[in-house]
């Protein structure tokens, strides 16, 4: 885009503590008490960590962080930005060989890590002997001393004196591939700010004062720029979930009106309303609702993987918006996003500082937020572009009216059978998710015959008095049905029931066997 001119991190931070104040940005639970933070308190704790950081060295360093998402995860990663450093965010949850792995192919200089990744932190060092310094961030009373001592009127007040290069790198993102090694997505501050300037098709929601629940882990592109970002940006206020355990008592107690979720966390949310019903005849649809979610919700957005339209439905006769994005980190996060008037099968429009379009089936983007390359990986860097310079995102797919863009499968996915028949199984399994019977499914290959492995939906199928043997043929009788219609070479030859969900990677996307042929 031609005059693509975006804020740098601390001039987003500046401007919207200007504008918004003392407005609550960051609402949080600790100890048992809801805990609020303004947008000038958001900046002046964001200051501190960056002139806490720049204490430690005043040249350039890699950072990683390893924490779960909490305000102190929001000042740690804004404080690593602003001070012209990069951010390497990496899973809480990471095993220390893993977390050795990755900071020697991101060139980790130093480590932020919380009490948790303790038991992991000898081990990580002995793996990754070149780290430079280790902190335990321990807990909030040491952040507390932190911004107190590092604060705008502290004898280290000019350590904040720094003008981030906009166009350099500021985050390496690690993908969580379903498959092949993890790469390090370097995008650079203008990309970070860049990609949530877009058009929004839902005006109601990203406005001043909004309630918006993050629950996803901001580790990941998607949570860190569309939860703290861009709510920052519209002047949202944001309450921080923690826990998964907790989504549901922190439900009733923030009330949001919008949540972005995957659509793992959409189906299990649906599931409590209807429990609630069965168990309460006497609620309502909106009693139900309001008993799960809370009174204000409106909107619940969805990305990282597929959503099942029959989801769509479901929600919008409890009086919710359900409607997916799309996008991926190369992009600098988002491609298209929801709308009020975007057809169900859509991942919505594409937006505004982006252009699509499609090459032999395959989705092909070009943005002014597009990642600089992989991390020391050029060739593969290389790889993901066209030689006039667009973005190859993988998918199949196609764009409709109003620009709205359409998934239908992925490039690598492809079953190639002995006969020559190209296959996309996310075809398959989108056919066979529009049954209220399936909570997951995989199509693959083997022995060059096409097998569908399903994970039903027990709690639907419990709900209506279906025994063990009865699911079982209701299902083949699905996949009958989808076979009476398909192509010769799309024909199931095998239906598999699991008792357990699918394995997920990070951001909660099946990860796919190998197909055999």
């Amino acid at each position: 885009m031609d005059n693509f001119n975006v804020p740098t991190v601390r001039e987003l931070l500046d401007s919207r503590a200007d504008m918004y104040g003392d407005s609550v940005f960051i609402k949080f639970l600790r100890n048992k008490h809801v805990e609020e933070r303004s947008f000038k308190r958001v900046r002046s704790d964001s200051l501190a960590i960056c002139r806490w950081i720049r204490h430690f060295s005043r040249e350039r360093m890699h950072i990683a962080i390893i924490s779960k998402s909490n305000y102190e995860y929001i000042t740690c990663l804004t404080g690593i930005l602003i001070s012209g450093n990069v951010a390497i965010p990496l899973n809480p949850d990471i095993t220390a060989a893993e977390a050795a792995e990755l900071s020697e192919r991101a060139d980790v200089d130093i480590i932020l890590y919380e009490d948790e990744f303790s038991n992991r932190i000898s081990e990580f060092k002995a793996l990754y002997p070149r780290i430079k310094d280790c902190v335990n961030l321990g807990n909030y009373e040491k952040f507390e001393a932190i911004y107190k001592s590092y604060s705008d009127n502290s004898e280290f007040a000019e350590l904040s004196d720094v003008t981030a290069d906009k166009s350099a790198c500021s985050v390496i993102i690690f993908t969580s591939g379903t498959a092949g090694i993890k790469k390090g997505v370097m995008l650079s501050g203008s990309s970070l700010v860049g990609n949530m300037m877009y058009k929004d098709y839902c005006d109601d929601i990203f406005v001043q004062n909004s309630i918006a629940m993050s629950v996803l882990p901001m580790y990941h592109i998607y949570c860190f720029t569309g939860d703290y970002l861009k709510n920052l940006k519209d002047g949202l206020q944001v309450c921080l979930n923690g826990s998964i355990r907790e989504l549901n008592s922190n439900l009733l107690l923030f009330e949001p009106a919008v949540m972005r979720v995957v659509p793992m966390i959409a189906q299990t949310l649906l599931n409590r309303v209807k429990a609630k019903r069965a168990r309460n005849p006497e609620m309502s649809v909106r009693e139900a609702t309001a008993s799960v979610f809370g009174k204000n919700i409106k909107w619940l957005i969805s990305g990282g993987a597929y959503l099942n339209p029959n989801l769509i439905t479901e929600y919008e006769k409890l009086g919710i918006k359900l409607r997916q994005g799309y996008g991926m980190t190369e992009a600098g996060c988002r491609i298209s996003v929801p709308g009020e008037n975007v057809s169900p099968g859509s991942v919505g429009r594409i937006i505004d500082i982006c252009k699509v379009r499609i090459a032999d089936g395959e989705i092909q983007v070009k943005t002014p937020t597009v990642m600089l390359g992989y991390y020391n990986m050029p060739e593969e860097s290389a790889e993901m572009f066209t030689d006039d310079g667009w973005l190859k995102t993988g998918d199949i797919g196609y764009v409709g009216e109003n620009n709205e863009l359409f998934v239908t499968g992925r490039v690598k996915n492809l079953i190639i059978l002995s006969n020559g028949e190209n296959v996309s199984p996310e075809a398959i399994e989108k056919k066979i998710m529009q049954s209220e019977l399936v909570e997951e499914t995989m199509v693959f290959a083997e022995n060059d015959l096409i097998i569908a492995e399903i994970y039903p939906n027990y709690t639907t199928a419990k709900n209506a008095g279906l025994e063990e043997a009865e699911l079982k043929a209701k299902l083949e009788n699905l996949i009958n049905t989808i076979n009476g219609d398909a192509k010769s070479a799309h024909i199931i030859s095998e239906v598999r029931l699991r008792s357990e969900p699918f394995e997920k990677n990070g951001t909660g996307k099946i990860k796919r066997i190998k197909n055999s042929y």
